[in-house]
């Protein structure tokens, strides 16, 4: 058992970057873990860790073993939880990171429901737009928006996003409604800026059953989807931006769809969770409540 233990003093400290962190999620203290890792690299001869005053980070060596050591984990968590009853009631902390407009508009008020209905269960929500490693960051699920490009992690989708395109009525009565993709080139685009790159972000379609790329002109980048969304209620141009960001204004005339058949194919909204690793109750009680949004 000493050598599962000094795993799991690995396993987590990795997952936090620190032995301060790892040791308040473990309940111990940061020198018993660092000495249990210690102990771990002399009987396995490797260095594990690079290690700073503040923060402690893996070395090629750490990186193997520690993608090998996540399944050995999994495992001895997994008989535990069948040992107690695979349906135990959701408790603890269910730490997610989602994006920020989705997750306000969409996940915050549905997770409400999730408390409501499960009294010992608490919530750690991150609103954020960049990347979230899941692993690396001690998270319980991440919601991405796209293509899944990293094999090491598991995928469930449960949502889609469609992109639309959409002006003020006022815009439209002073520059003309656009009937055609042609005719987008006329007018003016509230772009969103990109933060890796600070460059647009340019508009995707469809045309005839076929994907489209525009670079419209445009006046005015923003690089805040509120702020894009107040830039077209104020009429400064034409902007595309997810469905959920509009439709509350859509329905009440405040803004107005363009070229509803040209929207792009949807893209896909998952839950994303480490690979090999059980799923504790409370990730699973959330996973239930998103997939209800399959049905709307």
């Amino acid at each position: 058992m000493k050598g599962l233990q000094q795993l799991l003093a690995f396993a987590e400290t990795a997952k936090h970057g620190s032995f301060a962190a790892a040791a308040r999620e473990l309940g111990t203290s940061s020198s018993t873990l660092a000495k249990a890792v210690s102990r771990l690299e002399t009987s396995l001869a490797v260095k594990l860790f690079h290690r700073t005053t503040r923060q402690v980070s893996l070395t090629t060596d750490g990186e193997r073993l520690f993608h090998r050591c996540q399944r050995v984990l999994a495992e001895v968590e997994d008989l535990h939880v069948e040992a107690a009853g695979a349906r135990m009631e959701p408790t603890g902390t269910l730490r997610i990171d989602m994006p920020i407009v989705f997750g306000r508009e969409v996940l915050l008020p549905l997770l409400g429901t999730l408390l409501d209905k499960h009294p010992g269960l608490q919530l750690d929500v991150r609103l954020q737009d960049g990347y979230a490693d899941p692993v690396k960051e001690g998270l319980d699920l991440v919601v991405r928006v796209g293509d899944l490009r990293d094999s090491s992690l598991v995928a469930r989708r449960f949502a889609s996003q469609a992109l639309v395109l959409c002006a003020a009525p006022a815009y439209l009565e002073r520059h003309g409604t656009p009937r055609t993709l042609e005719q987008l080139s006329g007018h003016h685009g509230v772009m969103f800026r990109l933060p890796s790159t600070g460059k647009h972000r340019p508009w995707q379609l469809r045309s005839r059953g076929q994907p489209v790329t525009l670079h419209p002109p445009s006046r005015v980048s923003v690089n805040d989807g509120d702020g894009i969304v107040q830039a077209v209620r104020a009429g400064l141009g034409i902007a595309q931006v997810p469905h959920y960001f509009v439709e509350r204004l859509v329905a009440t005339g405040e803004v107005v769809e363009l070229l509803p058949s040209c929207r792009p194919a949807p893209m896909p909204i998952s839950a994303v969770m480490p690979s090999g690793r059980l799923v504790p109750p409370r990730v699973r009680a959330a996973l239930a409540l998103f997939d209800t949004l399959r049905e709307r």
